[in-house]
């Protein structure tokens, strides 16, 4: 799919179809999150892929997983993490929302829906997981293929004149 058309088609699906993804999908979302840019190339990451809808299910969330067949964790290694030269501030974050939204973009280049999902119990899954000291989940990205229900809220339509985010100096 061309790139445009993959930005305007993505979308925070809510409710997917009870049908299995390919793995061949699954790999080439994870590859793309692979390729993913992070500061000075640490690759930060782990990712938990979860198939087992019982297991995403014991996930504590604020409305479940919409019945997604496949969630990722997307976690952290504070062994790899970056900070920033002055502050010392982690970069963590950043590396793994770049990961997270190259791999929510494959996603709906390969037909599928995606819902990225911040809230969750954090220290339930990690326990959950059986996730080492060193690992904290940040996010979830849900995955699977939309239901009749899984049409983009109104608000997705809602954005801010260009305007209104530029400033121009």
């Amino acid at each position: 799919m061309e790139f445009s058309k993959v930005i305007d088609a993505r979308y925070s699906c809510r409710s997917y179809l009870d049908k299995e993804i390919e793995d061949e999908k699954i790999q080439k979302i994870l590859e793309t999150g692979r390729l993913a840019p992070t500061a000075k190339n640490t690759q930060c990451q782990k990712i938990y892929v979860l198939k087992d809808k019982e297991l995403i299910q014991k996930i504590e969330s604020m409305k479940g997983m919409f019945n997604a067949p496949v969630a990722l964790i997307v976690c952290g290694d504070r062994e790899r993490e970056c900070k920033r030269f002055f502050t010392k501030q982690s970069l963590m974050e950043t590396d793994l929302s770049i990961i997270t939204t190259y791999m929510m973009l494959e996603a709906t280049n390969q037909g599928l829906g995606s819902c990225w999902v911040c809230y969750f119990n954090e220290a339930q899954t990690k326990e959950l997981l059986g996730m080492p000291e060193n690992i904290d989940p940040y996010n979830i990205l849900l995955l699977g293929y939309p239901d009749e229900n899984g049409t983009p809220s109104p608000r997705h339509f809602e954005r801010r004149d260009l305007t209104d985010t530029i400033i121009e100096m």
